[in-house]
């Protein structure tokens, strides 16, 4: 069973493979086509984190592909009241098509799919957000920057620098992440993304300088410094993340037909300023609507690779 896990499961024609049917996708919609190639299909979304972009990306994905998407929060499962991951996946997993989930632990995740009869999507966890990286690499494509970029992701070294990792040292482009002491990238996933680039020819630089990250990049990407869970160090973080705000001085240091990328949401004034956000090297919006067109090309794809 293929399931939708981390980028690291990946291959670079495999990826691009999806993107490739995304932008198809899109296209499609755009023109007034609405082709349900999952018509009848069913998506169970379980949510032990609570998101904005995610469900409605899935949910409107999913009709639009003819088929129907269940919202499951904590208070609708018996997860919420302690029964376990293996019984909630086989017994889920034989009434739906596909599921897509947005938890905390990696490894929660990775059992749930162990023992799913359907394909597993993983909407983030603590470790990882491949969707968004889906979404943000197709909009590097719209915007001519996908031919041997170089990325500065500047902030916290959380699951979106993470995902940038696999999917730099998957496809082969140079990533400059800059974080402050103390935050840096979780060394084994690290590792893993310096195994891949010696393959792929990527080139990964880890720096705690955002200035020296963002100098001569094509993409300059943040994140919120607190994520989901990390809400009581909100205030630490903002005093440990001086100087890492994404403002109109750093934005310069970067070509200067550079695009700004963020997941969102975003919080102005602190990992990025409003001029930013709001300027004409934005691209965040078209990055948040690409989340509905990335993940129908991913469970398309999945769907057709299902027996893989």
């Amino acid at each position: 069973m293929k399931h939708f896990l981390t980028l690291n499961d990946f291959t670079k024609d495999e990826i691009l493979e999806i993107l490739d049917l995304a932008i198809k996708i899109k296209k499609e919609l755009k023109n007034g086509e609405i082709k349900q190639r999952m018509k009848d299909k069913s998506l169970a979304m379980i949510f032990e984190k609570s998101s904005t972009r995610t469900r409605v990306s899935f949910e409107v994905g999913m009709t639009q592909l003819g088929g129907h998407a269940l919202f499951l929060s904590s208070r609708d499962t018996q997860l919420g009241r302690g029964e376990p991951l293996k019984d909630t996946a086989i017994v889920i997993s034989r009434m739906v098509d596909m599921v897509m989930i947005r938890t905390y632990k990696q490894k929660d995740i990775e059992e749930f799919a162990s023992y799913s009869n359907v394909p597993v999507i993983n909407g983030l966890t603590d470790e990882f957000h491949p969707v968004q990286l889906m979404a943000d690499y197709m909009t590097m494509i719209e915007h001519g920057k996908n031919k041997n970029p170089k990325v500065a992701y500047v902030g916290d070294g959380n699951n979106m620098a993470h995902s940038w990792l696999m999917l730099a040292s998957k496809l082969g482009f140079e990533l400059r992440v800059a974080t402050p002491k103390g935050y840096e990238v979780d060394s084994v996933i690290l590792d893993q993304a310096m195994q891949n680039a010696k393959k792929s020819g990527a080139k990964i630089v880890i720096l705690n300088d955002p200035k020296e990250a963002v100098e001569g990049c094509d993409i300059v990407t943040t994140d919120t410094w607190a994520s989901m869970g990390q809400e009581d160090e909100k205030a630490q973080r903002e005093r440990d993340f001086q100087g890492y705000i994404v403002d109109n001085k750093l934005m310069k240091l970067a070509k200067k037909d550079a695009i700004f990328l963020h997941c969102l949401p975003a919080y102005r004034g602190q990992e990025v300023s409003k001029e930013v956000l709001e300027g004409a090297q934005s691209v965040v919006f078209d990055e948040a609507e690409n989340r509905l067109h990335a993940q129908k090309g991913i469970m398309i794809w999945l769907d057709k690779h299902k027996e893989v």
